[in-house]
């Protein structure tokens, strides 16, 4: 496991944490952001809501089940235990990495990364760097390797040189760029607002029997109603979701359709924002299986799997047609809003969950279904 290859996670504000590299030999720069989860690499690491991102596991031990085979499909053709076609975190931070002991296990974390020409990073107190977030908030980062030794003053100036990614469109380079078909049995058709789409929230849809079709992010409604959807999903993704503002427009006009319309993620941002209502960025986001959200309609808690850093200002919603719906129970933020006059629903977690609890994919039953969402 250790080829002897230094490498370096350093954070904007200084703090150098010093390992060994794992994976591809490669120097990136992105935001660095905590997950909480035990289990579920495969999945987090494919998320494209993670588009340049380096991922710092809290969990001490990654890497014991292996990797699973792309070849493990469904009857559409996607991978069972994948949310992409292939990495999408731009670096990974953990603190020891196992070796691979799983029947279904077709390589190692360690020879995947390396094959995507990921690099990773070894050997560090992963939850100090925690703390170091959760306390500053969300900062940029370097992941450095090298044969030799890193030199701190090498690290203070390419630090210095920094850029933000989400001062940039990232939802382009995750979202594809022709509509993509997936054909159940069925007349109807679910429209996905790909901006970033996790495989999991595809396999949901198409298990109510519809037919789902993946279009670009920046569609316009007449390309999409083409399609004659019965429903529209707007997907997960990364970045801001105030620099989409192609794929607002678009939900703008589509609130004025009689479609019903589900937000996840940055597509319930996006919902809101179409709305008139406002978003900000999280102070260190949500990213974990295990974040408890309560239904204000019923008043019963979920256990819910997130991945975000950005959310719905609850002022900015007033002047709106939206009412909150959920509530995070550790933070008091907005996890899910609802139209008080149309057939519209956003949550801010993955109701697929992949990986997590699947308390809330009921949501997708009662969206397909029609049942009143408000």
């Amino acid at each position: 496991m250790d080829d002897g290859r230094a490498a370096v996670l350093a954070l904007e504000d200084g703090t150098i944490f010093r390992g060994k590299s794992f994976g591809a030999p490669v120097d990136v720069t992105g935001e660095v952001v905590f997950n909480t989860s035990m289990i579920g690499y495969p999945e987090l690491l494919t998320d494209p809501s993670y588009h340049e991102q380096i991922v710092v596991m809290t969990y001490p031990i990654l890497g014991s089940y292996g990797v699973p085979s792309y070849s493990l499909c469904d009857e559409h053709g996607l991978p069972l235990h994948y949310e992409s076609d292939s990495i999408k975190v731009k670096g990974y931070a953990i603190h020891s990495l196992s070796r691979p002991s799983h029947w279904s296990s077709d390589r190692g974390l360690e020879d995947w990364l390396q094959q995507e020409k990921v690099p990773g990073i070894q050997g560090i107190d992963t939850r100090a760097v925690t703390r170091r977030i959760r306390t500053s908030g969300t900062m940029l980062g370097l992941l450095k390797t090298s044969e030799g030794e890193i030199g701190l003053e090498q690290v203070k100036e390419e630090l210095s040189r920094l850029t933000d990614p989400n001062n940039t469109d990232l939802v382009r380079n995750v979202s594809p760029s022709e509509p993509i078909h997936y054909v159940n049995n069925s007349d109807a058709t679910v429209v996905v607002l790909d901006c970033g789409v996790k495989y999991g929230i595809v396999r949901s849809l198409l298990a109510s029997g519809a037919s789902v079709v993946r279009v670009p992010y920046d569609y316009s409604v007449n390309e999409i109603l083409e399609f004659e959807p019965r429903r529209i999903v707007i997907s997960n993704g990364p970045g801001d979701p105030k620099k989409c503002s192609q794929t607002i427009e678009t939900a703008r006009e589509l609130l004025e359709t009689d479609i019903p319309i589900m937000g996840i993620c940055l597509g319930m941002q996006i919902l809101a924002l179409a709305a008139g209502a406002d978003t900000y960025k999280l102070k260190f986001g949500h990213r974990a299986v295990n974040h408890p959200c309560m239904d204000l309609k019923t008043g019963r808690c979920y256990i819910t799997t997130q991945n975000h850093g950005y959310t719905v200002s609850p002022e900015s919603l007033v002047q709106t047609e939206l009412a909150t719906r959920f509530v995070n129970i550790n933070d008091k933020t907005i996890e899910g809003i609802t139209d008080n006059t149309r057939k519209v629903i956003g949550v801010q977690w993955h109701p697929e969950s992949s990986p997590g609890p699947y308390d809330t994919r009921f949501l997708f039953d009662q969206f397909m279904e029609g049942e009143a969402t408000s």
